[in-house]
């Protein structure tokens, strides 16, 4: 869920409304309500925050523009999840086309000093930030946000077999570095 337990559903639902009718008020706590765990996926996605900060940033600037979009027929934080993925996602394929020409980003995962400085992760976020770009993303998507192989295939324009093998390795690589840390 990527909402933080502060406010109950329906005021979030007014902080929505309200939002959508122009309330920069409103959409400054909606802000403040969201923007912990959208930068949280932002940075599992991207394993890199200044990447997940500028993709966070980015998530609100297009949240901003498109909540009149918002329809009411899910969840808004459902909605909110979908949007805060989509724009990760471009945000690495933008990032990565422009970079692949210096760095293999097969093993791009997080060095140690870096994951060192993201402060607040616990374990299993640490390791998930050090495996390979591929296997991140299947393995965030697929275990902790809940999306099915078929839709990370599409997501990630890949194979669903192919998404199932990254999902697979990941969980092989993360029980391996839990084992030995």
């Amino acid at each position: 869920m990527l909402v933080d337990a502060k406010l109950p559903f329906d005021e979030l639902d007014d902080l929505v409304k309200r939002t959508q009718q122009g309330d920069q008020v409103a959409f400054a706590a909606l802000y403040e309500q969201c923007h912990r765990r959208v930068y949280a996926l932002c940075l599992r996605l991207l394993a890199d925050q200044a990447h997940a900060e500028d993709a966070c940033q980015e998530v609100f600037v297009q949240l901003w523009h498109k909540i009149a979009q918002f329809n009411g027929q899910s969840k808004f934080t459902t909605w909110l999840h979908s949007v805060t993925s989509n724009i990760a996602i471009s945000y690495l394929r933008k990032y990565k086309n422009w970079l692949q020409k210096v760095v293999s980003f097969e093993n791009s995962g997080m060095d140690e000093a870096s994951i060192a400085l993201c402060g607040d992760l616990n374990g299993l976020d640490k390791l998930v930030l050090r495996l390979p770009e591929r296997a991140r993303l299947v393995f965030v998507l697929h275990a902790v946000e809940g999306y099915r192989h078929e839709e990370i295939a599409a997501m990630l324009d890949m194979a669903v077999g192919s998404s199932k093998s990254q999902y697979h390795r990941a969980k092989k690589l993360l029980q391996e570095w839990y084992e030995n840390d």
